[in-house]
């Protein structure tokens, strides 16, 4: 009934009847070796460091992401966060399953939302990212991050603001020896990285990090 007071279209193309059509699925740019083994940029050749991650004091062993973020990634991320259209989650997890090997890890985390952002929104995608994700790959997925009070919005600030934004911004009181921490986007890493360190901080020896997409440089 919903579908015929509201008709669903393709937040992509806008061809009528779906929210994601087959094709704009089948567009979105996957991310494929080669890559950096350590924070998963695309590369040339593969490299242990790459010119994004090299110099840097990083707090996980890896990162990987399903997708590159474009103009329809945007547009897909966009409707499931802001606009509310839940059932891309699906979309989202069957990507990271396509493309991003299982982690090596004990449990499935997740970066918590801002309090004020995850009420207007009704919903934290990287928590659902998350949960469904772990059920996949048959492991547990445990709230360990919090939140120190509320950080300014990363978007529209530099790497090094961005970095010194989230500096400390999360906190976790118990951590497993290895864990995979799930994102929505990773776009320079600061907010997985500062998740990171608080988990190792916790006790963590090992962290991954997953994502649907990623910004390349």
């Amino acid at each position: 009934m919903l579908d015929l007071l509201l008709p669903q279209r393709c937040v992509v193309c806008g061809a009528g009847g779906v929210q994601l059509c087959a094709p704009c699925a089948l567009g979105l740019p996957r991310i494929s070796p080669p890559l950096c083994a350590r924070c998963g940029a695309p590369t040339a050749w593969p490299v242990r460091r790459c010119r994004d991650c090299s110099g840097r004091r990083i707090a996980f062993a890896q990162a990987r992401a399903a997708v590159e973020y474009d103009d329809a990634v945007r547009a897909v991320i966009g409707a499931w966060k802001e606009r509310g259209l839940r059932r891309l989650a699906e979309t989202a997890v069957s990507l990271v399953l396509e493309v991003v090997p299982a982690p090596d890890a004990a449990v499935v985390t997740f970066v918590p939302s801002d309090p004020d952002r995850g009420l207007r929104r009704g919903h934290h995608p990287p928590r659902r990212l998350a949960q469904d994700l772990a059920a996949q790959w048959a492991l547990p997925c445990e709230s360990l991050l919090a939140r120190r009070g509320t950080a300014k919005r990363q978007r529209g600030l530099s790497r090094a603001e961005r970095r010194r934004n989230v500096a400390g911004a999360f906190v976790a009181a118990r951590a497993p020896a290895s864990a995979a921490v799930v994102d929505d986007v990773f776009t320079s890493g600061a907010t997985v990285n500062a998740a990171a360190s608080a988990l190792r901080k916790a006790g963590a020896r090992r962290i991954e990090i997953v994502t649907f997409a990623r910004v390349v440089r």
